[in-house]
């Protein structure tokens, strides 16, 4: 079993793969703890599961699951994660825009006892070297206010890409939620202050990277009404096992 287990969500991501696989390579084969990396192709067209096959074969502390068709972040992360065997698990972007040295800043909350560690860009403490563009970065803030008063208050920062669990945890999380797009993020913070669990924000260093997935007018309304409709499902719903 690893210590660590890196679970990367993709979907088209072959410009960006050959650089994100030999960092994340590079850096974990730095540290004194064993580890394994899992990407998961969320329906890519392109060449995303040829370049992850290709370089599983020279790295065996990689892998990768695929499927078809396309179903959403949110479904990609939650394969990841109950396939991940790791004593902690993280997830992170594949555009690395939270450096992976970054994740040395979780690793004490959670030797400390936190059960979840989660980037957050909004503290003070935290190191935004390249911000988004300005409107991304306004709809962000009025997102997180939403999400704030109703789904998990005194969070600053749902979205960040980056956040870690002990495996117990992550799997008693994820089994449970259902959300495949990118409401996921807000959706498994709820679970997560629903059965009781420490959750720890940490300032974390991050760069803005172009290409993103995210269609505001196309991924804004549809995280809201993913919002409202696990905010209506109360605790017994959203704690109820298994996707809907």
């Amino acid at each position: 079993m690893p210590h660590l287990s890196v679970v990367v969500p993709a979907y088209n991501e072959e410009q960006r793969l050959p650089r994100t696989l030999a960092r994340l390579h590079e850096y974990y084969e730095a540290q004194s703890y064993t580890y394994d990396v899992i990407v998961v192709s969320d329906g890519s067209k392109d060449q995303t599961n040829q370049i992850v096959s290709d370089f599983v074969k020279e790295h065996p502390k990689f892998r990768l699951i695929d499927y078809s068709p396309n179903r959403g972040k949110g479904y990609a992360v939650r394969t990841g994660i109950l396939a991940a065997q790791g004593d902690l698990i993280l997830f992170c972007d594949a555009d690395l825009a939270t450096p992976q040295e970054e994740t040395e800043k979780l690793l004490p909350h959670m030797k400390d006892g936190a059960k979840v560690a989660i980037g957050s860009r909004p503290l003070r403490e935290s190191q935004l070297d390249k911000h988004q563009p300005l409107y991304r970065e306004m709809f962000g803030r009025m997102a997180n206010k939403l999400i704030q008063l109703l789904a998990v208050s005194g969070i600053k920062d749902t979205q960040c890409g980056f956040k870690m669990f002990t495996r117990e945890v992550a799997h008693d999380i994820f089994k449970r939620c259902k959300l495949n797009e990118f409401g996921f993020d807000f959706e498994c913070l709820m679970v997560a202050r629903d059965l009781g669990y420490r959750i720890d924000e940490v300032p974390i260093r991050w760069l803005d990277q172009e290409g993103s997935k995210v269609v505001l007018m196309r991924d804004g309304p549809r995280a809201l009404r993913d919002l409202v409709k696990i905010r209506m499902a109360g605790k017994k719903g959203r704690l109820k096992i298994g996707a809907e």
